[in-house]
């Protein structure tokens, strides 16, 4: 990871930090552990929107080592809190992406959650690694994502495939597909639409486009990503049971963390959804867009 994401990270987790979790490191300092420094932690955990869920394995974990490890200081208890936080955050495994000769990539997400946005850090990203993009703009339903993609792929200087509004997003995504290997770009980034997830057409919808890209190219989709806003904190996770049920969602990616004191919720998606966490939103400019460490995410929350 380089020191630049890494610094990244931890300077999105301000808010975070400075609502909650330095109170949980004050709680955490020298003094002894006593009753009420289990509940305190419960409550400061809950607070950071770890999930109750979470919050209640943490405290039970950390109560056990407590007695097995014999830990009688506060200063200690943080120490295993940050083992245990870290050991909910295994590395992802690199990318599905590269060695074919298109890529395709569909992003998902309800409206407002940062999903085009997210696209547009993903296409300059990988410009900039080399790649030759192309977006698919296939949330049709939604003239006002279509225009955005459009804006943001004439100002990074991608390829885009756009379509009537209200028209077929299969359609759009047949098409990009087709225009990608007549062009020889390298990777597609589809804009799914986005839509409330109790909404059943918008799953149906996201299943059929799914299908165009597994008709179309090999093995594909080869990442579908889920773009979470972390302002939402635990709201979020419905969501995300939903879209995981309707395609085969393989990893997240975290916009505006920078924006919410609710970073926490990083633990919840990786013990209760058992996601992978790809990337995450550090702030409104192209650039900040840091690939996911879980080693600067738990410094920059006790830092």
């Amino acid at each position: 990871m380089a020191i630049g994401f890494a610094k990244s990270i931890r300077d999105s987790l301000t808010r975070t930090r400075n609502a909650v979790f330095s109170r949980v490191a004050g709680l955490l300092g020298a003094s002894e552990v006593t009753d009420e420094t289990w509940d305190k932690l419960e409550e400061l955990l809950v607070r950071a929107d770890v999930g109750v869920s979470t919050t209640m394995y943490l405290v039970d974990r950390l109560r056990q080592r407590s007695r097995d490890e014999a830990i009688l200081q506060a200063e200690e208890l943080q120490r295993a809190l940050r083992e245990e936080l870290r050991a909910l955050l295994p590395p992802a495994s690199p990318l599905n992406l590269g060695g074919r000769e298109q890529d395709i990539v569909l992003v998902v997400g309800v409206n407002g959650s940062g999903k085009t946005t997210s696209i547009a850090k993903l296409a300059h990203r990988w410009k900039r690694q080399g790649h030759t993009l192309l977006l698919a703009a296939a949330d049709t339903y939604r003239a006002a994502a279509v225009e955005q993609l459009d804006i943001w792929a004439k100002r990074i200087g991608v390829d885009i495939v756009r379509g009537p509004q209200g028209g077929d997003p299969g359609a759009v995504v047949f098409d990009a597909l087709q225009a990608a290997r007549s062009r020889g770009r390298d990777r597609v980034i589809v804009d799914t639409a986005g839509r409330l997830h109790t909404q059943y057409n918008l799953m149906s919808e996201l299943q059929k486009v799914q299908k165009v890209a597994e008709k179309n190219a090999e093995d594909a989709p080869h990442e579908t990503l889920l773009v979470i806003d972390a302002t939402t904190g635990q709201n979020a996770l419905s969501q995300a049971r939903h879209f995981q049920e309707a395609v085969d969602v393989t990893g997240v990616v975290l916009a505006k963390l920078d924006s919410t004191a609710k970073g926490g919720m990083v633990f919840a998606i990786a013990r209760e959804l058992q996601l992978p966490i790809r990337f995450v939103g550090t702030g409104e400019t192209l650039d900040d867009l840091a690939p996911f460490d879980p080693d600067a995410f738990i410094e920059g929350l006790f830092e």
